[in-house]
């Protein structure tokens, strides 16, 4: 894209770095929001409360923020991240619908959200977030989808035979198709974005729950709150190493799902 034709947004850049840390981001949040729901026995309902709090005070910022600051951003992704894995949690056990149920109403989520910012804006690509209004749609699309994201991870990982390894083996090969098409077919590149952020919300999911649940149902029975504190490291030093750059989206409208 032209810089002359375009201006310097506040979401990084599409890079390499950018979903390592969207794993990282959203393994934490796994983490994380398990830690206050269960090993602080707040419950899910509460821990929702907590991080749905601090998320709206974080999108706000971010909103309010004049350019692209790595550190506040990513913050308002791993509230995203805890806020999914308390809200699904209640969505599928505590009202009791279970997790093909939560799995099916976390998606109608997805796709509403998505269908309005599409009938509003005219497309629903990250080049277009640029507004306070869009900004909006972006972050609501996130939290809905690492909400899903939490619900399919949880739902995998119970399967019969599957297990957490398991789980995250088939949504890292999920993710790595999405790749694949995106080097080497035309597909929307908007459409394999929110696919691929959506399976990374599942596969941190996975991967969170074989760090932290007991030895007895395959998990390596590591602390919440120091694999917590483990993945915070992990992913402050990321983002201190990784350039952290913003991405760019255009000055004019015209960009449509398929671009």
């Amino acid at each position: 894209m032209n810089n002359a034709n375009s201006v310097v947004s506040k979401v990084p850049a599409l890079t390499l770095g950018f979903w390592i840390i969207k794993i990282a981001a959203t393994t934490l949040g796994e983490t994380g929001g398990d830690t206050v729901s269960m090993t602080m026995d707040l419950g899910y309902l509460v821990g929702t409360a907590i991080f749905l709090s601090l998320l709206v005070v974080l999108v706000v910022a971010q909103i309010v923020a004049k350019r692209f600051h790595p550190f506040l951003y990513w913050a308002t992704i791993v509230a995203s991240t805890t806020a999914g894995t308390t809200m699904a949690d209640f969505a599928d056990r505590s009202l009791g619908i279970g997790y093909p149920g939560g799995s099916i109403v976390l998606l109608l989520c997805v796709l509403g959200v998505l269908a309005l910012w599409y009938r509003s804006q005219g497309t629903v690509s990250v080049d277009s977030v640029s507004t306070p209004k869009v900004e909006a749609f972006y972050w609501a699309t996130i939290t809905f989808s690492q909400t899903l994201g939490t619900a399919l991870g949880d739902w995998m990982a119970d399967a019969p035979g599957v297990g957490y390894l398991g789980g995250a083996l088939v949504f890292g090969v999920a993710l790595a198709i999405v790749a694949a098409l995106y080097f080497w077919t035309n597909i929307s590149r908007v459409l394999l974005f929110w696919s691929a952020f959506i399976l990374t919300r599942p596969l941190g999911a996975t991967v969170g729950d074989f760090f932290d649940k007991p030895l007895a149902n395959g998990g390596l029975d590591v602390s919440r709150p120091v694999a917590t504190a483990i993945l915070a490291v992990f992913m402050i030093a990321c983002i201190l190493l990784i350039p952290q750059r913003p991405g760019r989206h255009p000055r004019a409208d015209g960009e449509t799902l398929a671009e």
